[in-house]
């Protein structure tokens, strides 16, 4: 395939070719401002002879195509908007093993960056997030049966280089767990696969899909998908794509959230929130005076998880005041783990304020009593004045009848209500090949967790709106991510060997929580009514999410860390148990 081409750069153009020149491909043109607008479209035939000139052009701007195919090889042409350039142009010749991504600039031809694919011939499948979904979906291909022909190259790319093991990020304030517990990185835990791993992220999605790909781009694989264009610019084509990014925290919801607020969903946040709490700990320790005060928004799992973990560490030393706008705490959740979650946050320096909702949230005034404690890893400021820390104000209003407004002030707020799904953008997004999303921006998907209208796209975790037999939408939570990268993976297998797919179906297995350093509620299912409570809930937990981590090298070198630490901690209770015992005597 020969392709000259001319343009009039910052006019976005798009163009695609499909087929062999021995079944008259046709090739549709659309020219789009840059605003997304299209401006002009068309769709023409390429004859037999095997060569096409469009012209396309007003007011004196001038776009000219030219293409010419070598009979009897199937081929793609695809031209792309692209921000730096006048267009992207991607050329694949299937049974020559060609596969090339030209950009054309003011200052003429280069080669655009392009993810290069160790085998051609193999099927390829990029799976986009590293969470539940995306990482223990490329672990159930490695562990599938395939023959050589059909075995996928996989390719996992996440904006992290380390998978985070979410409901443990609690046990990281406890003090529970080290950090490599909880988030081993990509690179260790693939390095027993063939899986490929990028750091980086997705800018813009640009599926095929939508066309017909029923034919072969040669022996022992499918033609393209699409492409993934990387924040990088680095341009991967696909023959199959799995949707599992995943979701991020949602704050701005109110006046002064995301300045404000702390979000908890990823590594980093907790890391973040722990730094401040130590912080807060040694000004309080520093002065010895009044307490630390902690606003959390949100009484789900995460903010009553959050209540119990912090007020713990806490003690005396501090007060937790959880924010719901419902009149009962964790509404969804069993009645057992409800229970247990109120007895234990009723125990310690916990305020509930059940039935209000944060309308705003404001910095407050410095005050003489704001100075901040600063340790020795800490600089001063440049003026050489004491560094301070500012309260927030929170103003609460009543969601339920027969409440008064309130106004809260807090050293720290914590925020956990709301998250959007990171579903990347399409190019062009106005086009009818766009995934169908609903309103939370979550692709909707069939029964076998293809995104409707594009079976080549699965869609898993938070990036799905999968509904159960009833029409309700599952919950984002990671069992229903665990069970769907099982699904997904044979799905996969499936598709590639030409076997019908399995419809997804979730199994609730019950439900967890740990709320604090010895004390958890897990309520499984197939015991209606029972719940495991206090240390005996709390090792339970810790046992099946042991048995839940990635590998088996990463799960042995845990359990060998947690057994050690316990056998410590029994040690220096024994001791604290005799010198208390010796000092009554």
């Amino acid at each position: 395939m020969e392709v000259t081409a001319q343009t009039i750069a910052g006019w976005p153009f798009h163009a695609l070719l499909r087929g062999s020149p021995l079944n008259h491909p046709r090739v549709a043109v659309q020219k789009t401002n840059r605003k997304g607008r299209t401006l002009y479209r068309s769709s023409l035939t390429v004859t037999s002879a095997g060569s096409l000139q469009s012209i396309i052009g007003s007011a004196g701007q001038r776009h000219k195509l030219s293409l010419s195919c070598l009979s009897g090889y199937a081929g793609k042409l695809s031209f792309f908007s692209h921000p730096s350039a006048s267009f992207l142009c991607s050329i694949s010749l299937g049974r020559t093993n060609m596969d090339r991504f030209v950009c054309y600039t003011s200052e003429g031809e280069t080669v655009q960056k392009s993810y290069r694919w160790p085998d051609n011939q193999k099927p390829r499948i990029c799976i986009l997030g590293g969470g539940f979904g995306g990482l223990y979906t490329a672990l159930r291909l490695e562990s599938l049966v395939w023959t050589d022909d059909k075995k996928p190259q996989v390719l996992l790319v996440d904006q992290s280089d380390k998978f985070v093991f979410k409901p443990l990020l609690y046990e990281l304030l406890s003090g529970e767990v080290d950090t490599w517990e909880i988030a081993p990185s990509f690179t260790e835990l693939l390095k027993s696969t063939s899986a490929h791993f990028i750091k980086d992220k997705v800018k813009l999605l640009r599926p095929s899909d939508h066309l017909d790909n029923s034919g072969k781009n040669g022996p022992g694989r499918s033609c393209s998908g699409g492409t993934v264009l990387l924040e990088s610019g680095v341009l991967v084509e696909y023959d199959w794509l799995v949707l599992a990014l995943g979701a991020a925290a949602k704050l701005d919801v109110v006046p002064g959230s995301a300045e404000f607020a702390y979000p908890f969903s990823t590594l980093e946040d907790a890391i973040k929130v722990d730094d401040k709490l130590r912080m807060l700990e040694r000004e309080q320790f520093s002065k010895d005076s009044s307490t630390v005060s902690v606003a959390i928004v949100g009484c789900g799992y995460s903010g009553v998880e959050l209540a119990a973990t912090i007020s713990e560490r806490l003690k005396g030393r501090g007060i937790v005041q959880a924010i719901n706008v419902e009149t009962s705490i964790c509404p969804t959740a069993p009645f057992g783990n409800r229970e247990a979650a109120l007895k234990v946050l009723s125990s310690r320096n916990t305020k509930l304020l059940l039935g209000y909702f944060v309308s705003s949230i404001i910095e407050a005034p410095p005050s003489k009593d704001s100075a901040v404690f600063i340790g020795a890893d800490q600089e001063m400021s440049v003026d050489n004045e004491v560094k301070t820390h500012r309260k927030y104000i929170l103003e609460l209003k009543p969601a339920q009848r027969g409440l008064q407004s309130q106004i809260l002030e807090a050293d720290l707020v914590l925020w956990t209500v709301g998250s959007k799904p990171l579903v990347p953008e399409l190019e062009p997004s106005d086009q009818p090949r766009a995934l169908p999303l609903n309103g939370r921006g979550q692709a909707e998907t069939d029964e076998n967790l293809r995104v409707k209208g594009h079976p080549r796209i699965f869609a898993i975790g938070d990036s799905a709106a999968m509904r159960d037999s009833s029409g309700k939408l599952l919950p984002a939570t990671a069992q229903v991510a665990f069970q769907q990268a099982d699904f997904a993976g044979w799905n996969l297998w499936a598709a590639i060997n030409d076997r019908p797919l399995l419809p997804f179906r979730f199994q609730n297995l019950g439900e967890m929580m740990t709320l604090g350093r010895n004390d958890a509620a897990v309520s499984p299912s197939f015991i209606d009514g029972f719940t495991l409570d206090g240390p005996i809930g709390h090792t339970a937990r810790k046992l099946a999410y042991l048995w839940r981590l990635p590998t088996d090298e990463h799960r042995l070198k845990v359990g060998i860390s947690w057994l050690t630490k316990a056998a410590v901690d029994g040690v220096a209770s024994l001791q604290t148990t005799i010198a208390n015992a010796l000092s009554l005597s």
